[in-house]
């Protein structure tokens, strides 16, 4: 019966709805680092905490079950399981990244795998004619982040998936901006899905965390063997608060998805306001393709002013929004790439990849549409006035 259930039913009702034990309907926060072990020649379930933890496991099982994958990874942050899904790859591989991926995603890349004779080409991975001449004989895994961050550029990924398949590579996919509650790569052949479960999954700003799920086993079996020797894991007291976090996604994902389509309309018909990336809009290049794998377009969209100036003034004038890194809370989160998720990007690589000194990115939280109308109309009013005063 539960497998029928829809998504929102599935994010409150699974295998630890309750305590088997107490019937209290939360999971247990487990502490204990070590486990006592009645036999040593038949070992206990858990044994020592980095190995495998009850809470954790319940949130691995949760996310797995929510993104249609077989196993999950729970993370200490975005970047350890993503970090920790790189280590599959050995010196003389080659991967194929995203463009405008996430910065810290750009610097593993580029100034750690390196270090180990791994090579990486940046690609346009919108472009699957250039993604296919950029595979190269020891290309081992295509990463794709889409929505891309912070241009929001759409990739095919069930494009990009037969691609890696013919071709005998993996494909890792950053599902952080979507969720599974919005897009679900696996079921579009993706090998690995990833995420910072910091933004939407958790949803409050008080937890760092990263989750990683896969489809086939044997993957699982060598993404866990990498889990335990690399240590990186999410600690008890964290993945009870993204279990927590994960049972109000739908309706918190819901509503900021509603409202930022709203702003993005509001934002792209003022005059200060030179561009606005939104999957959402008919014109987006990639809006067909959203619309064919994801549910919506999420609550993430950036706009470009016409320098860092006007940047600075809006950011001074502006009081709803958080002026901050990270994405994907209750509040709404304004970040300015350049100096913030994109600052290790060097700035001409930046430039190329349009990420221009007068881009922000706002993550949409669940404020009322007419006060953010109201703060970014103020904000935007004082632009000219601070600029060419």
């Amino acid at each position: 019966m539960a497998g029928n259930w829809s998504f929102q039913t599935k994010l409150l009702h699974n295998k630890h709805k309750f305590d088997p034990f107490t019937k209290g309907v939360s999971v247990p926060i487990q502490h204990a680092s070590t486990f006592h072990q009645e036999d040593y020649d038949h070992p206990p379930t858990f044994d020592y905490a980095r190995s495998g933890n009850p809470t954790r496991e319940a949130l691995e099982e949760a996310i797995a079950d929510l993104e249609g994958g077989t196993r999950g990874f729970a993370f200490s942050s975005g970047m350890a399981a993503i970090s920790t899904a790189f280590l599959l790859l050995s010196k003389g591989d080659h991967v194929l990244v995203s463009e405008d991926v996430y910065g810290g995603t750009y610097r593993m890349v580029a100034d750690v795998l390196t270090r180990f004779g791994i090579e990486h080409t940046f690609v346009n991975m919108t472009n699957l004619h250039e993604v296919a001449t950029c595979i190269r004989p020891n290309t081992k895994v295509i990463y794709i982040e889409t929505p891309s961050n912070p241009l929001l550029k759409v990739t095919d990924i069930q494009g990009i998936t037969k691609l890696a398949k013919a071709n005998g590579c993996l494909t890792f996919v950053d599902n952080t901006f979507m969720t599974p509650a919005i897009q679900r790569p696996l079921e579009l052949g993706a090998d690995i899905v990833l995420h910072s479960a910091t933004k939407f999954l958790a949803g409050h700003s008080d937890v760092v965390a990263g989750l990683a799920v896969v489809k086939d086993e044997e993957l699982g079996n060598k993404l866990y063997q990498l889990q335990n020797a690399f240590g990186a894991i999410l600690g008890p007291q964290d993945c009870w608060l993204v279990l927590r976090g994960l049972k109000t996604l739908h309706v918190r994902l819901e509503q900021s998805s509603r409202t930022a389509f709203q702003l993005a309309s509001f934002l792209r018909k003022h005059p200060a306001v030179r561009t606005v990336y939104y999957p959402g809009f008919h014109d987006h290049p990639g809006a067909t393709i959203q619309r064919y794998q994801a549910d919506g377009a999420g609550a993430v969209l950036s706009f470009e002013l016409e320098s860092e100036e006007a940047v600075k003034a809006l950011v001074s004038n502006v009081h709803i929004p958080v002026f901050a890194v990270s994405l994907g809370a209750v509040e709404s989160i304004l970040s300015y790439p350049a100096k913030m998720s994109h600052a290790a990007m060097p700035k001409d690589e930046r430039i190329k990849r349009g990420i221009t000194d007068g881009l922000l990115r706002l993550s949409v939280g669940l404020e009322n549409i007419d006060d953010l109308k109201a703060d970014f109309q103020y904000a935007l009013s004082r632009i000219s006035e601070r600029v060419h005063r």
